[in-house]
């Protein structure tokens, strides 16, 4: 059997509120049969006698009513967090694996920075393999955070240092880039700023 076999669905539920309020109001119609001696001598009935009784069952189903409406609430709310949740853990399931990713694009980066000739084939295909993942990651929504110029930003940057060539609170060299997931920090950006 499936879990949804095993599980009642929303209209189950809502027939077995239905059902519950049903039976409150059956009980009461039958509470209601007078008795010989609840009748008059001209055979109507002393209806003063009912009056807290219904005013009772009016509750009960004024009750029934609110924790039926709550019961609804809780399974909308319920269920929004879990799209929600799942939404989530959708977008950031590749976290993990785009932080180790990154190591590839620093040792191709440095691979083109340490390349001599440019007439050189293996550079080219280093350059190639580069510019392939660099737009992979990009449709993954992982973007590069290059702040040299910019100012300093606690948030998306470290500063590792000082660079006495760039005005105070800019970004001058770049020891390595940053990263960002969907507008998440994935990876600070390391600097040197101006001091």
């Amino acid at each position: 059997m499936s879990s949804t076999d095993q599980q009642p669905n929303d209209n189950q539920r809502h027939l077995a509120q239905d059902d519950a309020v049903s039976e409150v109001l059956n009980d009461a119609i039958s509470e209601f049969e007078p008795s010989s001696e609840q009748k008059t001598v001209n055979g109507e009935v002393d209806l003063t006698v009912y009056e807290g009784r219904i005013a009772e069952l009016e509750g009960q189903v004024k009750e029934a009513k609110e924790a039926h409406a709550r019961a609804n609430a809780e399974a909308y709310n319920a269920r929004n967090r879990m799209e929600q949740e799942a939404e989530k853990s959708k977008k950031f399931a590749l976290e993990r694996f785009a932080k180790d990713l990154l190591d590839v694009v620093d040792n191709l980066e440095r691979a083109l920075q340490s390349g001599q000739n440019d007439n050189d084939p293996v550079l080219e295909g280093v350059k190639l393999t580069h510019k392939s993942l660099l737009t992979l990651l990009e449709k993954n929504n992982i973007k590069v955070v290059d702040p040299q110029g910019q100012d300093f930003n606690a948030d998306l940057h470290e500063a590792v240092g000082i660079d006495p060539s760039v005005e105070t609170g800019k970004v001058g060299q770049v020891l390595q880039k940053g990263y960002t997931l969907h507008e998440r920090l994935l990876r600070p950006a390391m600097v040197r700023v101006g001091q």
